[in-house]
């Protein structure tokens, strides 16, 4: 395949070659998932900062997401990177975290009636008086509601079942939404759906064209060490084969450059929410979102005058490496005796 991707003869192997695809589509698919699809940097961008990595040594492999500070006249913007399903750990420093905002911003499509309800004082209220933009109608036919709510349950019991397969736990499972200082900052699910209408984008569509991208391609794991570990049947085999794919996400996410709803749009409206709270007089912000999406976001907040400041790494996954063992020694075979030489 051009481009590093992975080659195999559907006649001399045809087995490896189907596994190869689903793989593919797989890891394109968990990789969108795990870091909050898709949360990818614009591919015309240069990347200016990491917000997802993996610290790997000779005991273990980390994959890490960043805390990274904004600052600008005594305001102070964290870029909390997300990730949906990670250890137990993680979740829970990062709870300890989201005490000490002043308003916490988070990303969900559709998770407009988690978080606050009201505006905060001073802020565009959501019926459109004073300037703010009306909140979309909940949809009056009850199929309507009934069929989007299974979708999203049908999600969290995708990302479940991953975590199961993996020995993690989920997002949704571990944070508190309801807390008083949680802000929606995201798409509700009806504009979500109707700007994807309008450029002609798919979840789907964007998951099989990563698939197929020769960028992605170079990045994903052994197919034959990969199966291996899927049938032993270890979460931290698995876990190890596909870390450094996540850890690349950017790149993974690289099919959508340019304009899109999934990234572009969903950050302006986190823009939008990130104004409001400062206008209402927040100083200390956080902003929980996929990792990836801060390329854009950071440079948008330096454009707006903020300055780049400290950066620290929170570990989603800790993955222990299995001990190499000590390889025994061959037996030394015992020499045969000489015969006793005569007497002269």
């Amino acid at each position: 395949m051009p481009g590093g991707g992975e080659c195999c003869d559907l006649n001399e192997n045809p087995g490896r070659c189907r596994f190869v695809g689903v793989k593919s589509t797989f890891l394109s698919s968990i990789s969108a998932a795990l870091i909050c699809l898709p949360a990818a940097a614009l591919a015309d961008e240069p990347a200016k900062a990491e917000y997802i990595r993996v610290d790997e040594d000779a005991t273990a492999a980390r994959l890490q997401t960043a805390v990274t500070r904004y600052e600008k006249d005594g305001t102070t913007i964290d870029l909390i990177g997300a990730i949906h399903i990670a250890d137990k750990a993680y979740y829970q420093e990062l709870s300890r975290r989201f005490e000490k905002y002043d308003a916490l911003l988070f990303e969900m499509v559709g998770g407009e009636k988690l978080g606050r309800q009201q505006p905060a004082a001073k802020e565009p209220s959501p019926d459109g008086k004073d300037g703010g933009k009306p909140a979309d109608p909940a949809p009056k036919d009850p199929k309507e509601n009934a069929k989007k709510e299974a979708g999203q349950s049908a999600l969290h019991q995708i990302y479940k079942l991953v975590a199961s397969f993996l020995g993690l736990t989920g997002q949704m499972d571990q944070i508190d939404y309801k807390k008083p200082n949680f802000v929606h900052a995201d798409l509700t699910q009806a504009e979500f759906e109707k700007m994807q209408k309008e450029r002609g984008e798919s979840i789907l569509g964007f998951a099989l064209k990563n698939a197929a991208d020769p960028k992605a391609a170079k990045n994903q794991p052994d197919p034959d060490k990969l199966l291996k570990a899927m049938l032993s049947g270890k979460s931290n085999l698995m876990k190890l084969e596909i870390v450094h794919t996540l850890g690349q996400g950017d790149d993974q996410i690289g099919a959508l450059a340019g304009e899109s709803v999934i990234l572009t749009d969903r950050n302006a409206r986190c823009l939008e929410v990130i104004e409001r709270e400062l206008k209402a007089g927040r100083k200390n912000l956080g902003v929980f979102y996929g990792a990836a999406h801060f390329t854009n976001l950071g440079k948008r907040l330096e454009e707006k005058g903020f300055k780049r400041g400290n950066q620290e790494w929170l570990t989603a996954w800790d993955i222990p490496k299995p001990k190499e063992q000590p390889k025994a020694e061959p037996e030394k075979e015992a020499k045969p005796e000489e015969p006793a030489k005569k007497a002269a």
